[in-house]
């Protein structure tokens, strides 16, 4: 297929929706579309959770590009969508979306797999959870 392309890297305030996401991505090259969502759920650690509160340092849009950027470079014609949610979030609602695309599966897989693990530890986005009991709980993402 060629050169790797991102479509697009950032951090956003409004809804993220993994079938734009999937559609930005998909070409007549690509066999292979690889979404991933990660969504807030109703728990961690044991504890119920009834939101989840997204902050990022001004450097995030910057960083989020830099490694969708960098796996573009690690794998041969592949073509990136990703995208950070900030901002309140409710239980389901997606907080990290990423498409990758790519002429077979081998390579989505990997590529979307590294992104998705690369980007929740580089990109300095924090997230503030808030618990059912009325406790809210701050936590790092990214350095």
């Amino acid at each position: 297929m060629g050169t790797s392309e991102v479509l697009y890297a950032g951090v956003a305030d409004s809804p993220l929706d993994v079938a734009q996401a999937m559609a930005a991505a998909e070409s007549p090259e690509c066999g292979a579309v690889v979404t991933f969502s990660g969504v807030v759920r109703n728990h961690d650690g044991g504890e119920a959770v009834s939101a989840l509160g997204y902050s990022a340092h001004p450097s995030a849009g910057r960083v989020i590009t830099e490694v969708a950027a960098d796996i573009a470079a690690k794998y041969d014609g592949v073509r990136i969508w990703v995208a950070h949610r900030i901002g309140s979030l409710q239980i389901g609602d997606p907080a990290l979306v990423a498409a990758v695309a790519s002429a077979h599966r081998a390579e989505a897989f990997a590529a979307a797999s590294e992104l998705v693990d690369t980007v929740k530890e580089r990109v300095p986005v924090w997230k503030e959870q808030h618990f059912a009991d009325g406790r809210t709980e701050w936590v790092g993402i990214g350095q």
